[in-house]
């Protein structure tokens, strides 16, 4: 009776004979296949034989870097955590709060113009006016706006994109990340002072900015923009007052104020202090760590400055220069006088 055969081994083709070599199965893979960031995306679940594979195709030489920037693209998915949020140019209107801002501004300056509160007020009463300082507080805010926009646009188009659709350039004071640095510090400055300063321009992003010279432009567009209110408010008190003739009129000398108070903001922002303009210029072309802690106490250094100016000398020295400007550039020599007297208007508490 003839002996039973043994059973016979399975064949495979991915097991070795003893002492052989492990066939790889992706060297036997073609090399276009590779290429293909989709393979096995709907078929294999999130943890199969998918996740091995790319492991070891990481390890392989012949894997192409292809593979790898493809799928981090697939995989950033404009609905995940981290995506950007899709820009409008609607991000660069003006608020409806600014808009309101320069209505209640129109108004305010209507009635200063026709002196209304001299008809409100019983006959032979002295009258103290309350409408105009209001015109030049409104006034104020619209310039500071203005000049925050100028340092936000900028340091938008010069690669700080953080800032778009900001209440910086959408020109809304009141939503400012510091509102305090930015709105009531300058507000008060102007007030107390009498002249104007801004507060230090904490909202960009320097380390996002990649040159020096973008840098430069981005801390001197501020005080360029504050130059350019004051030329406004000086060409329209210059064609309201013609050379040869004065005015007391509660609205043009208010904006002849506004001219003095953005042309101070101007030129004390380019005093390279620590919480002015003029800083950043300095910062621009320097490195160090005390540069990080100087912007950390930028508010501080915008308080010094003001309690420097404020003294009586110092601030009589900043009066007459910024006077004696208005005689060389402006035609009419009574300029400075209206100019005043919109100071007086505005603390009429002293």
């Amino acid at each position: 009776m003839p002996a039973p055969e043994p059973p016979r081994k399975a064949e495979t083709t991915d097991v070795p004979e003893a002492g052989g070599a492990v066939a790889d199965p992706w060297e036997q893979m073609p090399e276009d296949a590779l290429n293909r960031p989709d393979l096995g995306r709907d078929t294999e679940g999130p943890g199969d034989a998918r996740d091995a594979a790319g492991a070891e195709d990481a390890k392989t030489p012949s894997a192409s870097p292809e593979v790898t920037e493809d799928a981090s693209e697939d995989d950033a998915s404009p609905s995940g955590p981290d995506a950007a949020r899709p820009g409008s140019w609607a991000d660069f209107l003006p608020s409806p709060v600014f808009v309101l801002l320069l209505g209640l501004a129109g108004f305010a300056g209507w009635l200063s113009w026709t002196a209304a509160e001299l008809e409100w007020a019983a006959e032979g009463t002295s009258v103290t006016p309350l409408v105009p300082p209001l015109f030049i507080l409104l006034c104020w805010i619209a310039s500071l706006a203005v000049h925050e926009f100028a340092h936000a646009l900028a340091a938008y188009l010069a690669g700080d994109r953080s800032l778009r659709g900001s209440a910086y350039l959408r020109l809304n004071p009141f939503a400012y990340r510091q509102a305090f640095a930015g709105l009531v510090l300058p507000s008060a400055y102007l007030g107390l002072g009498a002249f104007g300063m801004t507060g230090p321009p904490t909202y960009v992003d320097w380390d996002r900015i990649p040159s020096r010279g973008r840098r430069v432009l981005v801390a001197l567009a501020g005080p360029l923009a504050s130059l350019l209110v004051a030329a406004a408010f000086a060409v329209t008190v210059s064609v309201l007052v013609p050379p040869g003739n004065d005015t007391t009129n509660w609205a043009i000398s208010a904006m002849a104020f506004l001219c003095f108070a953005n042309l101070t903001a101007a030129l004390v922002n380019l005093l390279p202090v620590p919480g002015l303009d003029g800083f950043e210029v300095l910062a621009a072309w320097t490195r160090g760590t005390w540069v990080a802690t100087a912007r950390a106490n930028a508010l501080f250094g915008s308080v010094a400055v003001f309690a420097v100016l404020w003294f009586p000398g110092l601030n009589d020295l900043l009066v007459d220069a910024v006077y004696g400007l208005f005689d060389l550039v402006l035609p009419n020599p009574v300029f400075r006088g209206i100019a005043f007297y919109g100071e007086l208007l505005l603390q009429f508490w002293a």
